[in-house]
């Protein structure tokens, strides 16, 4: 799927502009399709008990690390969602970015589950992976653990119905959301993705989303 005029991290690492469908195995994929949805030129998701990623491949050393602007439109909530049970773990909105480190550090778990993701899906597990979400009822800006594993965590930036079927836009610093959320410095930007999942819940979502930008850092 190519679709540079959407977004472009040009600059800022990017091997390439084309995004690709990155599909998780033994799961249904969300469907992705460009759309105009208020004047803006947008990605709609739409998950049916399915979960896969828009995912660029990018490389930004840490020492370069800016920050990533992105917005989402989001129509309805989950019903039942909860991103800290693993039954339920599931977003209506996700922007995905994952890091390179080293794996060494990994615990028994964490390296049984990378060398279990190489298997399924020629990549190793990243080193660490920063989610921006909206959550149904939880605490915006309050770090979410993965429930699988704690190399994945989640920034609530929404919580609850309030700001629903609205363009909600951002600017967040890289660096500073890493290191909040796993308490050490990132290694190297890896890829952006976005993700509407909700094979968990076996539910029905549809979300809107902006371009997705990375801008360098401040000299």
């Amino acid at each position: 799927m190519r679709i540079a005029p959407w977004v472009s991290a040009s600059g800022a690492g990017s091997k390439s502009a084309t995004w690709s469908h990155f599909k998780l195995p033994g799961k249904r994929p969300t469907t992705f399709e460009v759309v105009l949805e208020e004047k803006r030129v947008a990605i709609a998701a739409h998950a049916q008990s399915s979960a896969s990623m828009l995912r660029q491949v990018v490389r930004v050393e840490a020492s370069d690390l800016g920050s990533v602007k992105f917005s989402w439109k989001l129509p309805d909530l989950i019903q039942y969602a909860d991103m800290s049970i693993r039954e339920f773990d599931d977003s209506p909105v996700r922007v995905v970015l994952a890091f390179d480190g080293d794996r060494s550090k990994f615990s028994a778990k964490n390296a049984m589950l990378s060398e279990l993701a190489q298997v399924l899906t020629r990549e190793p597990m990243p080193y660490a992976t920063l989610m921006y979400v909206w959550c149904n009822e939880c605490e915006p800006g309050k770090v979410i653990m993965n429930p699988h594993t704690d190399r994945i965590r989640k920034l609530p930036l929404e919580s609850g119905p309030g700001k629903l079927n609205r363009w909600m836009d951002y600017e967040r610093t890289v660096r500073a959301d890493f290191v909040k959320a796993f308490g050490e410095e990132p290694g190297a930007l890896t890829s952006v993705s976005i993700m509407t999942d909700t094979d968990n819940t076996k539910s029905v979502a549809r979300a809107f989303y902006g371009p997705v930008q990375l801008a360098p850092k401040a000299p």
